[in-house]
């Protein structure tokens, strides 16, 4: 294991992402969030992404050198098309006169379309949380979950996001969660590692629940709570696709592999004036709120905070990762 610090993460990851053929705003942005999640102990939202990046910037999978456009179609209302590019930059673009104007009007949205993944979804609420705002993020991707009962997946694993400001510039608590079991970066992650997954995580092609990993990418996700999971999923498939005119998750091609062409998914973000709508009570109700799990249960968020203050001396990345980081970059020996 090596340590290195954020900032060297972030600029590694710059250059990599350059040297494949993204421009500075594209490359900036997303290794920004790269950098993020790995400081926040959230591998599968990190480095390990990065290869898949950079092959995609090279057979047009997301187009590096989009410039993403942004409209005010209402005066709470931000709309960016991120134009095939990667989501953050687009989402970069667009948060902040979404703040702006959810300080001014109470309540703002920022639509997202035409975008690639958005990596960990809370990276882009914290940000509105710091704001001292409310935010709420939701963000669709490729079918992967089937109806209830179901065998053909109909929608994608949808994460959501909540986070909440606590008063000093910060989150008091950020849930970012999937409409599935896990990830299923974690299940490409044990499928290229060789490795099983634990039951319940997903079924193959026939409909069993497997824990052959490579079975499980034939197949479908495991919604979370059952047809309580496939809820969540349709309700993140309104805000992030219909909401923003962005590609269904039926419609959208894969984020792994190469075939199929830009995703073309969305991302939707609320944000609200806890001062606009609470009458005052917000921080008092909160803390009311949070109190309940202090001593008995951890917040939201909270192994991610443990993670950065741990990480604040340096952050660890393997050998391996290490090389190929550096060799994207064209920094190897």
């Amino acid at each position: 294991m090596t340590r290195l610090t954020q900032a060297r993460i972030e600029t590694l990851a710059r250059e990599a992402l350059t040297r494949h053929g993204a421009s500075e705003r594209q490359a900036v942005a997303l290794a920004a969030g790269i950098a993020a999640a790995e400081r926040d102990g959230l591998k599968s939202h990190g480095l390990m992404y990065l290869p898949t990046y950079c092959e995609h910037l090279t057979c047009d999978k997301v187009l590096g050198l989009a410039e993403p456009r942004l409209t005010r179609p209402a005066p709470a209302v931000v709309a960016v098309d991120a134009g095939n590019g990667f989501a953050h930059a687009a989402i970069a673009l667009g948060m902040p006169p979404l703040i702006e104007a959810a300080r001014s009007q109470g309540v703002a949205a920022l639509a997202i379309r035409n975008s690639y993944n958005c990596g960990a979804l809370g990276y882009h609420t914290e940000r509105i949380a710091q704001a001292g705002l409310v935010g709420l993020g939701f963000t669709n991707a490729p079918a992967s979950i089937a109806p209830w009962g179901g065998r053909k997946a109909a929608v994608g694993t949808n994460p959501w996001s909540l986070a909440v400001p606590d008063g000093q510039g910060g989150a008091r608590f950020v849930i970012d969660q999937s409409a599935s079991v896990v990830a299923k970066s974690e299940v490409i992650k044990r499928a290229r590692a060789g490795e099983p997954i634990p039951p319940g995580w997903a079924f193959d092609a026939s409909g069993e629940t497997t824990t052959d990993a490579g079975e499980a990418l034939k197949g479908t996700m495991a919604p979370a709570g059952g047809y309580k999971g496939v809820g969540s999923a349709l309700l993140v498939e309104i805000f992030a696709a219909c909401l923003t005119g962005a590609n269904p998750g039926l419609v959208a091609s894969p984020f792994s592999g190469t075939a199929g062409g830009p995703p073309g998914t969305g991302q939707f973000f609320l944000a609200v004036s806890p001062d606009a709508t609470s009458a005052g009570a917000f921080a008092g109700n909160l803390e009311t709120v949070a109190g309940a799990f202090i001593g008995e249960a951890r917040l939201p968020g909270t192994r991610r905070f443990g993670a950065r203050e741990s990480n604040a001396q340096g952050i660890e990345v393997a050998a391996e990762t290490l090389a190929t980081l550096e060799k994207l970059a064209g920094m190897a020996a």
